[in-house]
């Protein structure tokens, strides 16, 4: 029986679950999105938050420990480096999961999981807009037919009155 047991084993032994959540979160850091099973994305979660939070804290103790789940120096930099900065003002929920629709194989969920502060169409930042003046087509196509018109009709009377 499964009384008390809350987490997903994902059908796998606790050293497999264990690599499998490491390297997704690897790739999930590296990538910062990655698409998987509805199952997974919701263990990733739960699995990459707590490293997510121990990275806005830069000091050696904190980059042991999450070396120490994650196994990946590149990946340990990539946090501490360029994602920690950007999720330094937000008090928890570094990731969103959006299902996809169903696999053709098998038919499981499929869902994409990605860190929230690197996805520009939900992002809460305005972008900023161009200084420069608009113009519209029209004012330009006119004043270069305008001068060109002019410059034939004056030849053209020149060679009339001579």
């Amino acid at each position: 029986m499964r009384h008390g047991k809350k987490f997903n084993h994902l059908g796998r032994t606790a050293s497999h679950r264990r690599a499998l959540l490491s390297n997704l979160a690897i790739s999930l850091i590296t990538h910062k999105r990655i698409n998987t099973t509805v199952a997974k994305a919701k263990a990733l979660q739960k699995y990459a938050e707590p490293l997510l939070t121990k990275s806005k804290t830069d000091d050696t103790h904190n980059r042991r420990v999450v070396f120490s789940y994650l196994q990946n120096k590149e990946a340990v930099t990539e946090l501490f480096r360029t994602v920690a900065p950007k999720i330094a003002n937000r008090p928890g929920g570094y990731t969103r999961i959006i299902k996809t629709g169903f696999r053709l194989g098998d038919g499981a969920e499929m869902a994409m999981i990605e860190l929230v502060d690197f996805n520009e169409i939900y992002s809460n930042a305005k972008v900023e807009k161009k200084a420069t003046t608009r113009r519209s087509r029209k004012s330009t196509k006119t004043e270069e037919a305008a001068p060109a018109a002019e410059a034939p009709a004056t030849e053209t009377e020149g060679t009339e009155e001579a």
